[in-house]
């Protein structure tokens, strides 16, 4: 009978540490999860969640305000995230706050992250419960793997290229490998600088020449300065030039015209091509001119004839007296 007492007694210790242990584990785990206390839920949407599961914490400003309550799928672009927050922190998240999922640590489990607004120097809102509040995406970690990957394999490939390039140099193949071990070749590209070196030097003295001449030029008495800045001597020169255009013009008229006359007279036509061409045309207008000098003589004689004779004799004597009196006149005036 005592033996029966004392298992049940030891049967009842057990079962009571255990209720309690199992009470303590409960209250713990609910106070992580935040299942005990005031709570409020608000949600945001973000298209990717990369493995948040409900319980996963969240924090504000890297303290763990509350826990992942819910996840759902609205669609296949925006999957909705409620989230458990003290009710003690609520009025230190605003409207404006965005929330991002980012890994706890490398490997560690996805957490929500709430991050003050951008204009977080003007005070907003707090949230209310069952608000939603934007929402970010960050790289994920599988990702940076994915890059930092990707990246390394360009490096692999970026590196025996190089290796190549170098041995190619090493053994003088190309370009640059000659440039590096051929003397001659490196000798005869010393000698090009040289002269082009010495070239610079020449074109620097011809400047300097040149600049010397400029400044022992008098600009405003020389002929130079008179043309560059005197404007009146611009337009009398701009005159010049064109009378000088108009008289191309005209002599190029002119030539073209003796041009023509001279056709004329070697293709046999008009008076002067007969005159001297012909033989006998000088001949007979040598004879012409001396029949109109004796025509000339004998109508002389016959008008002093007619002058004394009786019958004209008057009518020659009125004319003289006529252009007397108008002689008369016109020396009076």
């Amino acid at each position: 009978m005592k033996n029966s007492n004392s298992e049940n007694l030891k049967l009842g210790i057990f079962v009571i540490l255990g209720i309690m242990i199992f009470v303590t584990a409960v209250y713990f785990i609910g106070n992580r999860q935040n299942l005990f206390g005031d709570n409020s839920v608000i949600t945001s949407v973000f298209k990717d969640v990369n493995g948040l599961q409900p319980g996963n914490n969240v924090r504000f400003a890297g303290v763990n305000v509350g826990t992942v309550q819910k996840i759902r799928i609205i669609n296949d672009t925006s999957i909705a995230v409620n989230m458990r927050i003290n009710q003690n922190t609520m009025d230190l998240i605003r409207k404006n706050s965005l929330a991002t999922i980012s890994s706890d640590g490398l490997v560690g489990s996805m957490i929500v992250n709430l991050l003050p607004g951008e204009n977080s120097s003007v005070p907003a809102m707090p949230v209310h419960p069952g608000d939603t509040i934007p929402s970010i995406s960050k790289i994920a970690t599988a990702d940076m793997l994915t890059t930092l990957n990707t990246t390394n394999e360009n490096a692999a490939h970026l590196t025996a290229d190089l290796l190549k390039i170098t041995n190619s140099i090493n053994k003088g193949e190309g370009t640059i490998g000659v440039l590096i071990k051929d003397e001659e070749m490196a000798n005869n590209f010393k000698k090009t600088i040289e002269g082009l070196r010495q070239a610079t030097q020449n074109v620097s003295g011809m400047v300097n020449r040149v600049n010397s001449i400029i400044d022992e030029m008098s600009y405003k008495e020389s002929v130079a300065g008179v043309l560059l800045s005197d404007t009146t001597a611009a337009k009398q020169i701009e005159g010049i030039i064109s009378n000088l255009e108009l008289s191309a013009l005209q002599i190029n008229n002119v030539t073209t015209n003796l041009e023509q006359f001279s056709y004329d007279i070697r293709s046999g036509e008009g008076t002067l091509n007969y005159i001297l061409n012909n033989p006998g045309a000088v001949d007979q207008l040598d004879a012409t001119l001396h029949n109109i000098e004796k025509a000339t003589r004998k109508f002389d004689e016959n008008m002093e004839a007619l002058q004394h004779n009786i019958l004209f004799r008057g009518y020659f004597k009125r004319q003289e007296r006529i252009q007397a009196t108008e002689e008369k006149k016109n020396n009076n005036k």
